[in-house]
């Protein structure tokens, strides 16, 4: 397995005033280049938190975190910024679309931090809300959309870049069941034809394992167990 990102001894300590509150505690993984990785563990497990640092939205108190053997933990705000365009593309829980913008325009705004011509990215956010299944409602607003055409839209965002790796946090948490099989369904696919590295944090289990190639448990900050599921690079 080529390993596009690896933690090692990932460390994250936040403080209460004077008090120390560690959130991780000695992390250390690998991901496999095209993989679809989960790493499941229920609330104060310090999922979230992995996924952050991860992404470059936040540092370790400690240890390192490699994407293509560039140790990203010791990057600036520069360098950190680079990595969240060209890297990883991140979706979240709570969507975090700007709601008094269309799914067209939040899409268009991300390839204005890429490096797509200004004239290439109205055709290319189309292109991409397409692909997602949203070629008919570019020109409605979060607040004009269900939360599935929601949260399609955000990972459309995540894509808009490339990004070779797509974080996604708890991306099912706000669904309903068969809205959240359509959006893991998408996932799957992303994954499964594009060749799309996959991360996502998840309390639910029974879903990660039905798409994942890999299941991680975290407990208290700690990795305390792993689960392969399927080929690796196979169909399934």
């Amino acid at each position: 397995m080529a390993a596009i990102l690896e933690t090692r001894n990932l460390r994250k300590t936040y403080r209460k005033g004077s008090v120390p509150i560690p959130v991780l505690n000695g992390v250390s993984l690998e991901v496999g280049e095209g993989e679809f990785l989960s790493i499941v563990g229920r609330s104060g497990s310090g999922t979230p938190t992995i996924l952050n640092l991860i992404g470059g939205l936040d540092t370790p108190t400690d240890g390192s975190i490699l994407a293509r053997g560039t140790d990203i933990s010791g990057l600036g705000r520069k360098g950190l910024a680079l990595h969240r365009r060209r890297t990883v593309g991140m979706v979240f829980q709570s969507f975090n679309l700007i709601p008094s913008r269309t799914a067209l325009e939040n899409v268009t705004l991300a390839l204005t931090f890429g490096e797509h011509p200004l004239r290439d990215r109205r055709r290319r956010a189309v292109e991409i809300l397409s692909s997602v299944g949203l070629g008919q409602r570019l020109d409605h607003k979060p607040g004009e959309l269900s939360g599935g055409e929601a949260q399609r839209v955000a990972i459309a965002r995540a894509l808009a870049n490339g990004p070779e790796i797509l974080l996604a946090d708890e991306p099912t948490g706000n669904l309903d069941s068969a809205t959240s099989d359509e959006i893991v369904s998408l996932l799957r696919g992303l994954n499964r034809d594009r060749g799309l590295t996959v991360i996502m944090v998840t309390h639910e289990e029974p879903m990660a394992r039905e798409v994942s190639h890999r299941t991680l448990r975290l407990l208290d900050g700690k990795l305390v167990g792993e689960e392969r599921l399927r080929e690796f690079g196979g169909a399934g």
